[in-house]
């Protein structure tokens, strides 16, 4: 099943595109609440605060965390995430759970695996599942699953050979 398949659309009238319908999308003052507390997110160096902030905004987040700085979780709809134990989202990463498009926007799950690697600056779209074990190299677009034990890099993000941030 491709990520496409898991995303719940929802279509906008009007001759705006969707991005105008926010407001009906997701309440505004729930919207001010959770990017407040991504700010602190992003800029925490506490890890601990980091992982308690993300399940107060509905993610579920996994022991062991590690939420890298200025790494962002989904604004609108951070209860669509999933961050399984010991996973790594690192340095500037983006996790979406929503894309606004021009006459629908979408929200899906991202599921991260058990200690997968999500390296800096990498994007995780909507719907996306990243394996247990699986690595995406930095700047990555992720726009399809990431099998476990895989390791992507490119955009879009493809597998590669010999991985990336392998103990040698």
């Amino acid at each position: 099943m491709s990520r496409h398949d898991r995303l719940d659309r929802h279509p906008t009238a009007g001759p705006r595109n969707s991005l105008w319908h926010w407001p009906t999308a997701k309440h505004p003052l729930r919207v001010v609440v959770n990017y407040l507390a991504v700010w602190l997110i992003r800029l925490s160096p506490s890890l601990r605060l980091k992982n308690w902030l993300l399940r107060r905004l509905g993610a579920t987040v996994g022991p062991g965390v590690a939420f890298g700085l200025e790494a962002t979780p989904d604004v609108f709809w951070p209860e669509h995430l999933t961050i399984r134990a010991d996973a790594i989202v690192g340095y500037d990463a983006t996790l979406l759970c929503h894309e606004f498009l021009t006459e629908e926007y979408r929200t899906g799950e991202v599921i991260v695996g058990e200690r997968a690697l999500i390296g800096a600056s990498a994007v995780v779209l909507p719907g996306v599942e990243i394996g247990a074990d699986a690595k995406v190299a930095a700047n990555s677009l992720v726009t399809e699953d990431v099998p476990p034990g895989t390791t992507v890099a490119g955009v879009p993000a493809r597998p590669v050979e010999g991985g990336v941030g392998r103990d040698e």
